[in-house]
């Protein structure tokens, strides 16, 4: 009789092939948990590519306040001293002003210089059409004064852009026309005025303003003790002397 016998490591090699993959490899057995170690991993890649693309973002539109190209114009407006005297008939010698403006952004920021042979201030004269203010920087004075856009005076910054294009093209000559206000309260905090005027009055002095016809009684009674400045310029086809007193 012949016998059989089989070798015990062929018979448990044999009977390994039956063992499931997860007990033979505990690596791949633990392949579950690694799947969403890498998911956690791409959520966090994920939120901070988020969070720098937001601060490129902010960051982009607050340069582009600094570095947007603006468009600056120069012009000149002879005008007759006499209110409401645009058609009549005007003298061989007119007075002037001349001035520029930088338009971007829904700004308009106008410098004005020394009048020559005339009393008047150099100024800054900033409108921002957004917050729907005017800020007159005095550059003698140092000082800002404030007050809500006058619209029936200010053209909006596409209108603007045309007549200083018509002034390019020669002289202009217009009328005069007066505007007096009061300086009413100083302004502690300019944070709430906005970012430009904030800019142009960081460091100074600040005073809000109403006209003078809004006051009881007109201020009248206080003209003798008041001290007053003028500031020649135009944003319109008229020239408007603005007269700013302080208390």
């Amino acid at each position: 009789m012949v016998k059989i016998a089989f070798n015990s490591a062929l018979a448990q090699k044999a009977l390994g092939k039956e063992v499931p993959v997860a007990v033979k490899d505990p690596e791949l057995a633990s392949a579950p948990s690694g799947n969403e170690g890498s998911t956690g991993r791409c959520l966090l890649t994920l939120l901070g590519i988020a969070f720098i693309l937001s601060g490129l973002i902010v960051g982009g539109a607050c340069l582009y306040r600094y570095f947007a190209p603006k468009r600056l114009y120069h012009g000149v407006m002879q005008f007759n001293t006499s209110v409401g005297s645009k058609g009549e008939s005007q003298p061989y010698y007119l007075p002037q002003v001349e001035e520029e403006v930088e338009i971007s952004d829904n700004t308009a920021v106008i410098s004005v210089p020394p009048p020559r042979f005339r009393p008047g201030d150099p100024a800054y004269i900033l409108h921002d059409f957004n917050r729907k203010l005017t800020a007159y920087l005095d550059l003698t004075l140092r000082t800002c004064f404030v007050i809500p856009l006058n619209t029936s005076v200010v053209l909006p910054p596409q209108d603007l852009i045309d007549l200083f294009s018509q002034l390019a093209s020669g002289s202009y000559r217009s009328y005069l026309m007066h505007e007096d206000l009061v300086v009413t309260e100083r302004i502690d905090d300019i944070r709430p005025l906005g970012f430009y005027i904030r800019r142009l009055c960081d460091r100074k002095e600040t005073y809000r303003m109403q006209p003078r016809s809004s006051l009881p009684g007109g201020g009248i009674q206080k003209r003798s003790a008041e001290e007053c400045f003028t500031i020649q310029h135009f944003e319109n086809t008229f020239v408007t002397e603005t007269k700013i007193c302080k208390a």
